[in-house]
């Protein structure tokens, strides 16, 4: 039997910007009814939407024929994502580290970074072909009048 601190959604989309809107729209959503306080729901909704757009876009190139799967799980003591592409697959050690010098001035690898600053946990599996990112937020339990 189910956990009842247990629920999941989890949906199939194309590979748009439509799709990355409905995916951080979902997070926030989830995210608030979570319990999770203003200054943090913002953070896992951008966490979430950048994962969104790297499978959209680097993953999937776009590709109409692919799709992304998003799916979101409320246990008692997480919020856990998952979103994965259907394309090449990353390796998240090839990463340019956005804090070198030698690529402060570029974009590349910035999702990444603020997607592991903002969550708790972020975990890659290779999928062949694609990538699943996983997304970890802890839920701190409410601290008892004192």
């Amino acid at each position: 039997m189910a956990d009842s601190t247990t629920s999941r959604v989890s949906f199939t989309l194309d590979s748009s910007l439509d799709s990355v809107n409905k995916i951080e729209q979902t997070a926030e959503q989830i995210a608030q009814r979570a319990g999770f306080d203003e200054d943090t729901v913002p953070h896992i909704a951008m966490a979430v939407r950048e994962a969104a757009v790297n499978a959209v876009l680097h993953g999937n190139s776009y590709d109409t024929n692919k799709h992304v799967i998003a799916s979101f799980e409320t246990t008692s003591d997480s919020l856990i994502i998952r979103i994965s592409d259907q394309g090449p697959g990353l390796d998240p050690d090839k990463i340019p580290d956005p804090l070198a010098p030698e690529n402060i001035l570029r974009g590349s690898g910035r999702g990444i970074f603020l997607i592991k600053a903002f969550m708790d946990e972020v975990n890659f599996r290779q999928l062949h072909p694609g990538t699943e990112l996983t997304l970890i937020k802890h839920r701190t339990p409410a601290q008892s009048g004192t």
